[in-house]
């Protein structure tokens, strides 16, 4: 029902923000030069479409979103959690270990505790995982010299 719910308000966030930015005009969701200044969505806004497409396994468009909500507000923590939860879906751990630490630096207060300790759990897993990555390559051999 919580999903449910989610998924309400960022259809009506996102119609809502198309909306404005057309000066409560409607032409298929596309923003006018008219009202530059209310397009694109805010950062919680488009944190809240990038957890829609992340549940929905459509990566690029969370990570689009994640993304577009770190570079509008680079202190927004929950982009950053984003972006290390997708960039862990990728496969890309290095990225989503560098953005999981970003997240924590952000974190404006204690009420975001339990995402913190998930975002312990990710980067101690990633680090893991990167350590026995690296342990697994072969050593690089030193070419032999005439």
């Amino acid at each position: 029902m919580d999903y449910l719910r989610s998924l309400i308000r960022v259809i009506v966030c996102a119609a809502a923000a198309s909306t404005l930015a057309l000066g409560g005009q409607s032409n298929g969701g596309f923003a006018t030069v008219d009202h530059p200044h209310e397009y694109p969505p805010s950062p919680q806004v488009s944190v809240e479409i990038g957890n829609f497409y992340l549940h929905r396994k459509a990566y690029r468009g969370a990570l689009s979103r994640f993304r577009e909500a770190v570079r509008d507000d680079p202190d927004y923590a929950p982009g950053y959690l984003g972006l290390g939860e997708v960039y862990e879906k990728l496969g890309r751990k290095r990225e989503a270990l560098a953005a999981y630490e970003t997240f924590l630096n952000k974190l404006p207060s204690e009420r975001d505790a339990e995402k913190a300790r998930g975002a312990h759990r990710a980067i101690k897993r990633l680090k893991s995982e990167l350590g026995a990555t690296a342990a697994a390559k072969p050593a690089p051999h030193a070419s032999p010299s005439h």
